[in-house]
This record gives structure tokens, sequence and C-alpha cells, in this order.
């Protein structure tokens, strides 16, 4: 889309099927890293990827060529492959059904506060109560 301009920021928050605390802090990050580079790959851009033992939050910049639905079930689907060809987990590992996504301005994308809470997401972010805003910019916020 030659001419377009957008700044289009979502958070993505997804959870383990049946909200089992299945993803391990030894090897989540290798996962959220992974799910970063899906997000490369279909041509937009990670802006933080974090979550907790039993779900995922996903910040990112979206162009506007990219449906969400079809970047989260990208998302969802090879991660879940990643992570069951790794054989972390005894059984097979599922997302659950659905996301919940929350868009955000430019100016709330980048503030301050939002920033400062990447590095104690894990520790502040309780499982069973989801709120938007949990999920914070890292250094390479957005700077368009």
């Amino acid at each position: 889309m030659a001419g377009t301009f957008s700044q289009i920021y979502i958070q993505v928050v997804f959870a383990v099927q049946g909200r089992q605390n299945l993803l391990q802090k030894e090897w989540r990050q290798e996962v959220f890293e992974y799910i970063a580079g899906i997000i490369k790959n279909k041509g937009q851009k990670p802006i933080i990827v974090n979550g907790v033992e039993d779900h995922a939050h996903v910040f990112l910049a979206l162009k506007p060529s990219m449906p969400l639905s079809d970047l989260v079930r990208d998302i969802k689907n090879n991660s879940s492959n990643f992570i069951n060809d790794h054989a972390w987990i005894k059984g097979r590992f599922n997302w659950q059904e659905g996301y919940g996504a929350f868009s955000y301005s430019r100016s709330q994308a980048c503030h301050p506060e939002r920033q400062r809470r990447v590095s104690t997401s894990e520790t502040r972010d309780s499982p069973r109560h989801l709120r938007p805003g949990q999920v914070s910019v890292a250094a390479n916020a957005p700077s368009e």
C-alpha cells in the first residue's frame, strides 16, 4: 500500500489451554523470542513479547495489510508446534481458543510508565486478572 501511513499498536493476550501453568521459566523466554520471530517474518514489528506460566502478552505494531486474526492464528499455531517439537511438557501443548486484543495510541504505547513495567510485568501480572496495559514497551519502542 504505497502512500499509506499508519501507527497501529496492539496488545494481544492469549492463554494456555485450560489456563494450565505450562510455560516454565526455564524455557519460556525462548518461546517468546520465537514468537517475536514469527511476527518479524510476517512483516510486522514486535515491540515486546512477555508473559507468565499460563498466558502470553504480545505488543506489536501492525501494518494495515495484515489481518490481526491471521497473525494471531499463525503465532499460536507455530509457537504450539515449536513447544511440542522441543517436548518441554508431557503431552501436547495448545493455546486456548481465542484472544484479547487492545489498541493503543502512539502516546500510550511510548508512555514512560508503560516502558518501566516491562522488567516487572512477570511479578506484577496476576494470571487470573488480566487488565489492558499490563504489558509495556521495551527499549525498542516505536520510533517512527
